[in-house]
């Protein structure tokens, strides 16, 4: 089921008032811009550590906080890699395995600090949270290999690691999405534990850049066309690995798509890729699947960074943590998770996209009214 009730068309948007405001702020502290031009060196990544920095205040006080370091897998080409262990106060059994997003590129586990935080708060549960090799020095697979190998050993080592029982939910925002749904992907063919469901915030599916979010959105809203083209270069230079559904996932089959678990899917509306989302929606609905689909008005891609400051990014982690939530609860109950598969979006969704535009075009004209 979905917020968005039409056939997920794309129109130009317009900011809500709250994003509107942020966009401007953002413009007066005025970080110092990533150039995206040449590859990614230290002082582009600490730039973008700052823009992020903007954000990951006011942090929410969670019971623990641990860092742990995965150990590298030579069977999967996969290096060691660093990871955090976010629990609340309330715990219960399961878990939430997060991948960071960044363009494959950029970002880690300090950029999404506030998220992770705010996600293990809202779902009552603990938030794992990986890091893996970055582009463009670490090309595809390396950093997928890196999630793989992590998603293994925080299942395998549980116990070890001081992690609850429980059903685990996979999560991952941008190309976090990608990788964590990717990962999925690559367990499903090996024969492995996947997780019980999965949260996918406004993921980078494919590389067609004449998607209607595409032309909407190529210039102007954080993200842009350019910079999506200058990370596949550097994520995958060649346009025939592309095709690879574990680089992207909108070419894997029906059958790999049919077997994946319940999915909770997060769009930005004024995102260029929007479309991503809207498109594996619809080949998983062609598949009598009814996975969620949130769309939160308004908003560019990475809001969830957002949380200090917008309440869309409060309402779409708490949508996502209730989701969370469902997917363990489902599982524990049936005790497998292929018995509860494609088949957990209930009427949890109460609030339609129309509505939320509804609310926050009255809230534009009372204030335009004072």
């Amino acid at each position: 089921m979905a917020n968005h009730e039409e056939a997920y068309p794309v129109a130009p948007g317009r900011y809500t008032l709250e994003m509107q405001a942020e966009m401007d702020r953002l413009a007066k502290l005025a970080p110092e811009a990533v150039d995206f031009t040449c590859p990614p060196d230290e002082a582009a990544r600490q730039a973008d550590e700052a823009i992020n920095a903007v954000w990951n205040i006011d942090q929410p006080e969670v019971a623990m906080v641990r860092h742990l370091q995965i150990p590298a897998d030579i069977s999967l080409q996969a290096a060691a890699c660093e990871a955090v262990v976010y629990t609340p106060a309330d715990a219960g059994e399961g878990l939430i395995f997060f991948v960071h997003g960044g363009g494959w590129a950029f970002c880690n586990l300090a950029t999404h600090e506030r998220f992770m935080r705010v996600l293990c708060n809202e779902a009552r549960k603990t938030v794992v949270g990986v890091h893996y090799r970055p582009a463009p020095e670490n090309p595809f697979p390396a950093g997928l290999n890196d999630v793989v190998s992590a998603f293994r050993h925080v299942l395998s080592a549980r116990s070890a690691l001081g992690l609850p029982g429980g059903p685990v939910v996979m999560a991952g925002d941008s190309a976090g999405a990608n990788l964590a749904l990717a990962a999925m992907l690559h367990e499903l063919e090996a024969g492995r534990e996947g997780p019980v469901g999965a949260l996918l915030f406004y993921g980078v599916f494919g590389a067609d850049f004449e998607t209607p979010s595409y032309k909407a959105y190529a210039d102007g809203h954080m993200l842009t066309e350019a910079i999506m083209r200058q990370i596949w270069d550097w994520y995958i230079p060649s346009e025939v690995a592309r095709r690879n559904p574990l680089a992207a996932p909108l070419m894997a089959t029906d059958e790999q798509l049919r077997a994946l678990p319940p999915l909770f899917l997060l769009v930005a509306e004024i995102d260029p890729l929007a479309s991503d989302t809207y498109n594996l929606k619809k080949r998983l609905d062609a598949l009598g699947r009814s996975d969620v689909l949130w769309v939160e008005p308004g908003v560019v891609h990475g809001f969830l960074q957002m949380t200090a400051v917008l309440e869309a990014a409060r309402r779409a982690t708490g949508q996502a943590a209730a989701a969370a939530k469902r997917f363990i609860a489902a599982a524990a109950h049936a005790g497998s998770a292929g018995d509860c598969a494609g088949d957990l979006a209930e009427d949890h969704v109460e609030t339609t996209f129309a509505e939320l535009r509804a609310s926050l075009d009255a809230r534009t004209r009372g204030r335009e009214g004072r």
